[in-house]
């Protein structure tokens, strides 16, 4: 029936009304906070803290100091956190990844002895470990290896396991990786441990505070030569399908705020649990307005959140993740 029947306005007259019909939830058991250890004691106010200046309210953590922050996470009800490593050293092939005693290994014991509940999720990439900051190993004419990689990062996936990760995440985009992992995994008695495939990643200029935060940008060149295209939504799909018939449990699509069509595409394209990497990028320019007083950070937050959840995200990574489960926590 038209207009004056039909009038959408009735279920919007009050909060409780609109609680009824809204068809989109945010929870902080969808959340999932991404955090960066550091092998080397950090230098800032707080003991163990190095803030991150491209991303306020982001540090670097010492072991200490990540733990404490872990269990403030799941203190919120957020189920896991998604570990980076900054070693002390690094090297051509990135032989930290795999070190059992490097610093992720390490943070992952840690954490789980500490906080045994919390799902540990780690990245598992080259480039925090190289120096040259590119995420796998160079050819003579520093080009990337796709293949001569593939062994390096299965070998980093099984070492996390074995230190105690609940899932491991490639994100590193070489062709190939995750059935190379799942086949080691499997090999070395690790067949439970699931894979959060970066399936559709993108050569993105969201992530410059990100690559401060993990002192992991490229020496020479760039990544596009094997993260996306931009431009590129049939070939997202494409990606995030091979990567299920390699594998993948799950699906990463990085970064989120400017890519709810992707979501929505591969969400529907491989039925599997899909997450949305709300990247570092989009966490300073709110930081950065909110702090101009352009607009209400809380509100923005929850409003972003919402939206990639509407798109067809099942978890959010998101550096807002212990202010929004305090937000949301504060709503019921």
């Amino acid at each position: 029936m038209a207009f004056p029947q039909t009038r959408m306005r009735r279920l919007r007259a009050t909060a409780s009304l609109r609680g009824l019909v809204r068809e989109t939830d945010v929870r902080a058991g969808q959340l999932v906070l991404p955090l960066f250890v550091t092998e080397t004691e950090p230098s800032g106010e707080r003991a163990g803290h190095e803030p991150i200046a491209t991303m306020p309210g982001v540090d670097r953590l010492s072991l200490s100091a990540l733990v404490a922050e872990a269990q403030a996470a799941a203190a919120l009800g957020i189920p896991a956190v998604m570990l980076f490593g900054l070693p002390a050293e690094k090297d051509a092939h990135g032989s930290g990844a795999w070190d059992p005693e490097g610093v992720v290994q390490l943070a992952i014991r840690a954490i789980k002895q500490a906080v045994p509940e919390l799902l540990v999720i780690t990245d598992v990439c080259l480039c925090e470990y190289t120096s040259h900051g590119h995420c796998g190993v160079l050819r003579e004419d520093s080009s990337v290896d796709n293949d001569a990689t593939l062994e390096l990062l299965a070998q980093t996936a099984v070492s996390h396991a074995r230190a105690g990760a609940d899932i491991v995440a490639p994100s590193d985009m070489m062709d190939g990786r995750v059935g190379a992992i799942r086949e080691e995994l499997d090999g070395e008695g690790l067949a439970d441990t699931p894979i959060l495939a970066y399936s559709a990643k993108f050569a993105s200029a969201f992530y410059g505070p990100f690559r401060e935060a993990a002192d992991s940008t490229p020496a020479f060149g760039d990544r596009r030569g094997y993260q996306m295209d931009p431009a590129n939504g049939r070939e997202a799909v494409r990606e995030a399908l091979l990567d299920v018939q390699e594998g993948a449990d799950m699906i990463i699509v990085k970064p989120a705020l400017a890519y709810g069509d992707l979501i929505r595409s591969v969400k529907r394209a491989t039925r599997l649990p899909v997450a949305a990497y709300n990247v570092s990028g989009e966490y300073a320019m709110v930081k950065a307005a909110a702090a101009a007083g352009y607009l209400d950070e809380r509100a923005t937050v929850l409003e972003i959140l919402t939206s990639l959840r509407r798109a067809g995200a099942d978890t959010i990574i998101t550096y807002h993740a212990k202010d929004a489960a305090t937000w949301l926590a504060e709503q019921t």
